[in-house]
């Protein structure tokens, strides 16, 4: 599995560190941990020392619809349309005459469309009926703890003791 490397703050690589802090709270949603933080935040509390972590993660596929030649070719052609307008926009910042940039903005757009139509029926027709569906793909966690650091962790347990009892 790849890990994330980024630049820290003085240029050198920064390695992925796990999350420390004591568990102040667990909630079921990331909505509901994060407004535990953001009442925290109003209760002043010093919030640059708390963590969400989400556990038990999940891959979550849910199906929008089923995939047809048509929404395949309506798909293609509307991403080809903007290309084209990319492609016509660039050629009429250039072209010698005023008047062409409409031309070419609406012919990029035209020949654009056509073209992402016809890959876009290539490729469906390419997969033969595997996969002929639409989805939305995201990680969800099954729950989120709320750390915090040791020092004001009781403190940070007090404030979400009174928004449970609030809530």
């Amino acid at each position: 599995m790849a890990q994330n490397i980024t630049p820290g703050r003085s240029g050198r690589l920064t390695l992925p560190t796990p999350p420390t802090g004591l568990p102040v709270g667990s909630f079921d949603t990331y909505e509901a941990a994060q407004r535990a933080v953001d009442y925290l935040s109003d209760e002043k509390f010093p919030v640059e020392g708390v963590t969400i972590v989400g556990s038990d993660l999940q891959l979550v596929e849910r199906v929008t619809g089923r995939l047809t030649y048509g929404r395949s070719a309506a798909a293609g052609a509307a991403s080809g349309a903007w290309f084209g307008a990319l492609v016509g926009l660039l050629l009429g910042v250039f072209a010698s005459h005023q008047d062409s940039t409409f031309a070419l903005l609406l012919s990029g757009i035209l020949y654009g469309a056509v073209f992402g139509a016809v890959f876009g029926l290539i490729s469906f027709a390419a997969t033969g009926g595997r996969r002929d569906f639409t989805s939305a793909t995201q990680v969800v966690a099954k729950r989120y703890d709320v750390l915090c650091d040791s020092r004001t962790a009781e403190e940070a347990r007090q404030h979400l003791a009174r928004l449970s009892l609030r809530s």
